[in-house]
């Protein structure tokens, strides 16, 4: 290859980068683009967990055994991450607004929520710590997440009993 030849090769290399942005702007435009894609990821499940956090707080608008406020407190913090709108939407439907306002607002949860809460907390933990760990886990590590699990599950009641209780009008 002769040297104008090579001349030539570089000019246009030199034309191809000066015209296209540098290399570096490249690779952080697809460095940016996998960021806003990880981003539309993360988004999309957090607005496929608040929807499933609705479903299950409308159930439990029906279900005595399934409590409504957490759920809908979920739902809300879900909806928050990923859409606006849906935000918007939870906070001012007629039917699970008020659940979410009264906490925000410091109201607190109603009686018959935090009841329906630590039972359900309470039959869960139990029935997972003395049932499921123990068929599901190596001997070595059953005590260490059944002490886990109870003092999550402490700390849970600790919390919901130190809420406000709402009294509805």
């Amino acid at each position: 290859m002769g040297s104008d030849a090579v001349n030539a090769l570089f000019l246009r290399q030199w034309q191809r980068i000066f015209k296209e942005g540098s290399m570096e702007e490249k690779k952080k435009t697809f460095a940016e683009t996998c960021k806003e894609q990880g981003r539309k990821i993360v988004r999309t499940l957090w607005f496929i967990a608040g929807t499933i956090c609705v479903v299950l707080g409308a159930i439990g608008i029906v279900l005595p055994i399934l409590p409504t406020t957490p759920f809908l407190l979920a739902a809300a913090a879900c909806y928050y991450k990923s859409s606006e709108r849906m935000h918007r939407w939870l906070l001012n439907n007629k039917w699970f607004g008020e659940y979410i306002r009264n906490y925000q607002e410091g109201k607190g949860l109603t009686k018959k929520t935090k009841i329906t809460a630590l039972s359900v907390l309470w039959i869960t933990i139990g029935i997972s710590t003395v049932f499921f760990l123990p068929r599901l886990l190596p001997a070595m590590l059953v005590l260490p997440l059944q002490l886990t699990m109870i003092a999550v599950a402490i700390g849970v009641s600790a919390y919901l009993l130190r809420l406000p209780t709402f009294k509805k009008k």
